[in-house]
């Protein structure tokens, strides 16, 4: 991909304007692009093609109505399959080709409730399960990717959904889910469910909104209302795996922007601007402006930034010694933008509001059909 861009930005492939109001970020695989909007009090689902055609659109649910009305969730791809939280908390199993329902469970199933802000993670596909957080005393519940039939619902704690989705992670063998949740940050076992360790630090918080990221042992977490971060290392005993807190942080207090982690290194949203923490001790490399409060995400060894507000989008570098900003692009839309940006194919995809764009970021290399 490109470490640069023309002063211009890069190029504009195609824009579609009038999807519905969310943020939501696209989805993409097999030569289409998938993404969520809001209209006329209804959640649809979209496919477009890679020119920007739309192939088909879906209703999923009623809206969400209350706080922030939007298009919360990302779509999750599997196979054939495509899968969906509404903000509501219907979640829908989709044939990826046609939109075609295939089956659907309620949070309110397990006894779940939404937050003030409603249901907003992306579904979770580890090996034949998907996973989702209704809240409650099963807090956590893993269905049959294909048939939709509970297998496990997590045990041990009780606590609100919150707003960020689960990640797997393999630890000494062991398969584990990591989640954020209204009660701080916990690990289950992947198989059963059975929870091994809560940490927490962000407990109670206004709201605990962007996923847990994982490397080398070390699960890392962050939350916005001037909470911050958390550090937790893991260890294997006999009969579960523990997690031991090695060190908070003011430094990355993250609303809804996110981080990554790189060679030892996270990178994410710090307040009005960007941060760079060393994952295992938490010190601070630098803190910089960037975009202002935004969102990222991390692809061919750059930094994506897109600004909460504004619609400013910039390409940066990914290193401990400070961020520098090598391109930026101006996109329309208004209010907050929660959506992250994607990188797939030699392509930025932007959702703004109402409107998506995609830009060709490719250096001397031809697009790619995912």
């Amino acid at each position: 991909m490109l470490k640069e861009w023309p002063e211009e930005g890069p190029p504009l492939l195609w824009q579609v304007n009038d999807i519905g109001k969310g943020f939501s970020s696209v989805a993409v695989s097999g030569g289409r692009v998938y993404i969520t909007g809001d209209q006329n009090g209804r959640l649809y689902l979209f496919a477009f093609d890679l020119e920007g055609n739309q192939l088909w659109k879906v209703d999923v649910d009623a809206a969400w109505a209350r706080s922030h009305p939007g298009a919360r969730a990302t779509p999750t791809i599997d196979g054939e399959n495509l899968y969906l939280l509404s903000g509501n908390g219907l979640l829908v199993c989709c044939d990826r080709a046609t939109g075609r329902l295939k089956w659907k469970r309620s949070a309110k199933q397990f006894g779940g409730r939404p937050g003030n802000w409603g249901y907003a993670e992306s579904v979770l596909i580890y090996r034949n399960l998907a996973i989702f957080k209704p809240g409650g005393q099963r807090c956590i519940v893993a269905l049959d990717k294909q048939s939709g039939k509970p297998l496990w619902a997590s045990s041990g704690f009780s606590a609100g959904p919150e707003y960020s989705s689960c990640i797997a992670v393999e630890f000494g063998r062991r398969p584990l889910i990591l989640t954020g949740t209204r009660e701080g940050l916990v690990c289950v076992d992947g198989r059963t469910g059975r929870l091994q360790w809560l940490n927490n630090w962000s407990a109670r918080n206004t709201a605990n909104c962007p996923t847990p990221a994982y490397a080398d042992g070390y699960v890392f977490w962050a939350n916005g209302y001037g909470k911050g971060g958390v550090c937790v290392k893991l260890t294997a005993s006999r009969r579960r795996v523990l997690g031991r807190q090695v060190w908070t942080t003011k430094d990355m207090v993250c609303h809804h922007g996110g981080y990554i982690i790189h060679e030892g290194y996270i990178y994410g949203n710090h307040n009005h601007g960007w941060s760079c923490l060393d994952l295992k001790t938490g010190r601070l490399m630098w803190n910089a402006r960037g975009v202002g409060k935004g969102s990222l995400c991390f692809a061919d060894g750059m930094l994506y930034l897109f600004s909460e507000r504004g619609g400013r989008a910039a390409l940066a570098t990914c290193s401990p010694r400070g961020l520098k900003i090598t391109g930026q692009v101006q996109v329309k839309g208004s209010g907050p933008s929660w959506a992250h940006p994607v990188v797939i194919g030699g392509r930025l995809y932007l959702r703004y509001d109402t409107n998506l764009y995609c830009f060709d970021v490719r250096a001397g290399r031809e697009l790619t059909s995912r």
